[in-house]
């Protein structure tokens, strides 16, 4: 495997977090995952050294004769220490529950960070593809496109009636899990957020905070997903799922209007405020901060800030994560130390923007 790539990492700008997708300013990124498993290595929560040691094999093997990616690195997770796994995670190219093991698992992940397989988490593969906006269509065909070159090396888990076999019974099916990562600042001020979270969850899709199942929704920042993997197909999975996205998002844009036309000055200062706090703070929590990037990315996208770039607002809700702040430190840091840090890169990159 390859020498440890994750500080190659800073020298790119977050993928998922580019400004260009469709309906970017509410739809921050479109992900789809593939849980698949090896015919006759028991899976991984049942495996052995050896048998997680071949799975790790067979799948790297398959990877290099497929050529399913043109440039990618091989990650041995046993050899990263616990700051650079803690990038991964907040840079959404693993789960918390990958980033928990630390024996007998592997990481490929192209050099764009697009595509990642996670090798012996809760399965054998955990194959992901993840594109900024509303993308799910694209991202389909990117994930599909590499599950179909993987299965002809790799003999999978399948049953005839009931589809893919995996380690959690609410996977097995299609093994599809599709979300979207959604701002919705709107629908919080205006209080309107738990009504769409409770009709959407008897919809049968799922609602989660910014690193999944288990999290909170800081930020405002909300994903939804698929519950179900059976008795649907992927495509109808897919488009089910955009279909309510797409309703969620005009649910936003109405009240991000009625914001404006109805409580303007209330509108005016909850960004200015939050900004004012980004600006000139020298000590800031990281709650603080992430409810305070999403006030002043709803100004930008509204066209309150003429100075602020708005790709400098999306790369900071990443760069004040405490990994990524220690990493760019060059050194741990403890909580009190991290605010201080925080609040002086937030300076740094907004006075930047402002220049640009």
């Amino acid at each position: 495997m390859q020498d440890n790539p994750i500080n190659k990492l800073f020298e790119k700008r977050v993928s998922w977090l580019a400004d260009s997708g469709p309906e970017d300013d509410i739809a921050i990124s479109s992900r789809i995952r593939l849980a698949r498993n090896i015919r006759e290595i028991p899976f991984p929560s049942n495996a052995g050294t050896d048998n997680m040691e071949s799975s790790t094999a067979a799948v790297l093997l398959a990877v290099e004769k497929t050529k399913c990616f043109r440039k990618f690195y091989e990650i041995d997770m046993a050899k990263l220490n616990p700051l650079d796994r803690q990038v991964l995670l907040e840079r959404r190219l693993i789960s918390r529950e990958f980033f928990a093991k630390k024996q007998n698992t592997a990481l490929v992940m192209t050099d764009d960070e697009v595509c990642s397989i996670m090798i012996n988490e809760e399965d054998h593969l955990r194959m992901q593809a993840m594109l900024s906006g509303l993308r799910l269509g694209e991202v389909w065909k990117i994930i599909d496109r590499i599950d179909d070159r993987l299965s002809s090396e790799l003999p999978y888990a399948f049953d005839d009636n009931l589809g893919y076999l995996t380690s959690c019974p609410t996977n097995v099916g299609t093994g599809i899990r599709a979300s979207v990562m959604l701002h919705l600042p709107g629908l919080v001020l205006g209080e309107q957020i738990n009504a769409v979270i409770q009709a959407v969850n008897k919809l049968g899709l799922a609602v989660r905070g910014i690193f999944g199942e288990g999290t909170e929704s800081l930020g405002n920042l909300f994903q939804i997903s698929n519950q179900s993997t059976l008795g649907e197909t992927e495509i109808q999975i897919i488009e089910r799922l955009e279909a309510v996205i797409r309703q969620i998002i005009n649910h936003e844009k109405n009240s991000r209007q009625k914001l404006l036309q109805n409580r303007r000055e209330f509108l005016m200062n909850h960004v200015g405020r939050s900004y004012g706090m980004l600006r000139h703070s020298y000590i800031i929590p990281s709650e603080d901060t992430l409810n305070s990037l999403s006030a002043l990315r709803l100004g930008v996208d509204m066209g309150m800030f003429s100075s602020v770039d708005i790709h400098t607002v999306n790369e900071l809700f990443v760069i004040v994560q405490p990994g990524h702040l220690q990493k760019y430190a060059g050194k741990d840091l403890d909580t009190s130390e991290r605010d201080i840090f925080r609040a002086t890169v937030i300076r740094e990159r907004l006075k930047s923007s402002e220049k640009k």
